[in-house]
């Protein structure tokens, strides 16, 4: 016997009449390619569980149903069989009738083959999460360093500042032309940094450049 959860029972029983037989439909075609597949509630909706894993969902709006499979490598098999949809949340779009899904030994082997991937594997979390690109670390100008060298105040500063905060300062200096302009933009800035504001200070409220 499938491991079911009351709360998805009550959920079904809560949708509209026309959405319950989709929705029971897809509960069954899960847990029969899945055997091992455990049910939860979140954000409100019915999820299926695989390994701790999310491998799917169905939701029931007002005039239709969705039901998702979750990982990149389940979709692109679905885009590749011109399966996969846009229209809706879950992956075969809007769902109004049984008549709108594949057929059920069909669906069975597309879950089969989102769990497999959990299984071997393939899929270890449930989000995918964006790598974070490393900020380039802040190349600050030898005259800059060299002048917050001789003042200490400013030096402790500008330490503290963000890097967004170091990386304005330290174009702003580099950009100079001359060297002339270089030297004044540098004792312009050492008086600012002193004082913990950013190169644009004048353009933000006082709060937002006060360093502590």
């Amino acid at each position: 016997m499938p491991t079911v959860n009351a709360a998805v029972d009550a959920y079904i029983a809560k949708s509209a009449p026309f959405a319950q037989p989709i929705l029971i439909h897809l509960r069954e075609i899960v847990h029969e390619a899945a055997p091992d597949v455990e049910e939860a509630m979140k954000w409100s909706r019915p999820f299926f569980m695989y390994r701790g894993v999310i491998l799917g969902n169905i939701s029931a709006f007002k005039e239709h149903c969705s039901f998702g499979l979750w990982g990149t490598e389940i979709a692109e098999i679905l885009r590749a069989e011109g399966i996969a949809s846009s229209e809706g949340m879950g992956t075969f779009g809007r769902i109004a009738s049984l008549k709108n899904l594949p057929p059920r030994k069909k669906l069975v082997s597309y879950v089969k083959q989102a769990a497999k991937m959990i299984d071997e594997g393939v899929r270890t979390k449930s989000l995918s999460m964006r790598p974070r690109v490393a900020k380039l670390p802040v190349d600050v100008p030898e005259a800059l360093t060299a002048a917050l060298k001789k003042n200490k105040a400013a030096a402790k500063k500008f330490e503290a500042m963000s890097p967004s905060c170091r990386r304005e300062y330290s174009e702003w200096i580099a950009e100079a032309k001359r060297e002339e302009t270089r030297d004044k933009r540098i004792a312009t800035a050492l008086e600012w940094i002193a004082e913990g504001k950013s190169r644009n200070w004048k353009y933000e409220k006082s709060s937002a450049w006060q360093v502590d």
